[in-house]
């Protein structure tokens, strides 16, 4: 008998919490966004509740308005070694970028957290969808949306291969005659695209998973497409039961096109619970959160979104429609979140202090206010109708928020049988319920030759 398909869950880590005004309530600990200590705990809760992962956001520039919110700055794949050092089970999931790294380097910076974890980190690829970063470089401006993808994917195939490079008994640790490893068994590279030359091998071998889980971002028709080729496992963002599903398809449908099993292609949106003992108290948790936030911070988070100044919008009057008019198809990341927003006001018509309390809580996210059981309900409602593998929670505050999260809904979740009750595996892979990857001259064994 086949085995019951099960949720994928990770705990999406946001210094002090997803929502915005996190840092002033009184449950959350920003003093602690820069203490080792703080993530150590946050990962030793999300192992303790047999999550699949825990995964950091991140981008090369501080993007943060500081003035009004607290947001770290630390490096997420040192952070996440820490983390691997607290932990046994838990993986491990970073961003980095294809537009800022280099192949040789990343490639080094995720095999090393892998072999540390023993085979479980997981690497987010980004373009980066912010020109704060170019100056940080030496650049004079940042790369557009084609050419970063164009980039993006020379690069990935090119950290494969290096990941690739080693054969899996390429070491032969034969004491007796002095040899270590077959050479014959490791292998250059000798990748030359338009935009990346990397010549190989790489100097150290295949990881226990065989190479990190390779995870995607980007909701455009090209982060998509990017997706459906490359990506293990996909975070994304939808209000609506509908949109889910219909992202859920297509993204599917692009890894068929590619010759791929859509199901090695794990599908995670994001969910941000507010939860209480009764609805109302979860509601009112809420409103406590909103009340925190300062207009100017929102504002400025929706004119990153939007690409136009908002200022002279009274803050209780009616977003007008039409400033929406032109979010047309998706083209890039930043105009897929705005369709999300352009989606919030034609259906809801907020005030534009609605729209931002919408969006403080996690940033185009799915919000949801509820009991343990409410929460368990539309998770399972998700999972079970073609919108999701599983999730990304994104609690609104840290530490608690997470802790609640494990206290109440995942045993719901487990009473249902739709999550584990223990981990039956070692590997974030094995998590996820992913094939290790057959080594390169395995997958061309003219390569060998």
């Amino acid at each position: 008998m086949s085995t019951p398909r099960q949720l994928s869950l990770n705990a999406f880590i946001y210094p002090s919490g997803h929502h915005e005004a996190a840092w002033r309530h009184p449950e959350s600990q920003p003093e602690r966004i820069y203490d080792v200590d703080y993530y150590q705990q946050i990962g030793r809760t999300a192992e303790a509740a047999k999550l699949d992962a825990v995964f950091f956001a991140d981008g090369p520039a501080l993007r943060t308005n500081v003035k009004h919110n607290a947001g770290s700055g630390l490096e997420p794949i040192t952070l996440l070694t820490a983390i691997a050092t607290a932990t046994t089970r838990l993986g491990l999931i970073a961003t980095a970028s294809t537009t800022y790294y280099e192949p040789y380097n990343l490639a080094r910076l995720f095999s090393t957290l892998d072999h540390i974890s023993r085979g479980r980190a997981g690497w987010n690829i980004v373009t980066t969808g912010t020109d704060l970063a170019a100056a940080n470089f030496g650049l004079d401006k940042h790369p557009d949306h084609a050419e970063r993808y164009a980039r993006a994917r020379e690069f990935v195939d090119a950290v494969v291969a290096l990941w690739d490079s080693w054969e899996d008994d390429a070491i032969l640790l034969d004491q007796e005659s002095g040899v270590y490893a077959d050479p014959e068994k490791i292998h250059p590279i000798d990748f030359v695209g338009e935009h990346l030359r990397v010549r190989g091998p790489f100097n150290a071998p295949r990881t226990p998973q065989g190479y990190p889980v390779l995870v995607q971002a980007g909701a455009s028709n090209e982060g998509r497409s990017f997706a459906g080729k490359y990506a293990e496992a996909i975070f994304t963002a939808h209000q609506r039961l509908e949109d889910a599903q219909k992202f859920y398809a297509d993204i599917k449908a692009q890894a068929r096109g590619f010759g791929r099993d859509p199901e090695h292609v794990k599908i995670l949106p994001g969910i941000s619970p507010f939860i209480g003992d009764t609805e109302a108290a979860a509601k009112r948790l809420e409103r406590e959160f909103n009340e925190l936030t300062v207009p100017e911070y929102g504002l400025t988070q929706l004119e990153n979104i939007v690409g136009k100044s908002l200022r002279q919008l009274p803050l209780d009057e009616a977003v007008p429609v039409d400033l929406f008019d032109d979010a047309g198809d998706v083209t890039d990341n930043a105009r897929s979140r705005l369709q999300v927003v352009a989606g919030i006001v034609q259906r809801e018509r907020p005030t534009v202090r609605g729209l931002l309390h919408k969006l403080a809580g996690a940033r185009g996210h799915r919000v949801f206010a509820g009991t343990p059981e409410q929460v368990a309900d539309t998770i399972e409602e998700w999972f079970r109708n073609g919108a999701a593998d599983g999730f990304n929670v994104m609690p609104p505050y840290y530490p608690g928020g997470l802790e609640v999260f494990a206290e109440t809904v995942v045993p719901i979740l487990q009473e249902r049988g739709l999550f584990r009750t223990e981990y039956t595996s070692t590997t974030l892979r094995d998590h996820f319920g992913l094939p290790r990857p057959a080594g390169r001259t395995a997958r061309h064994p003219a390569l060998a030759q």
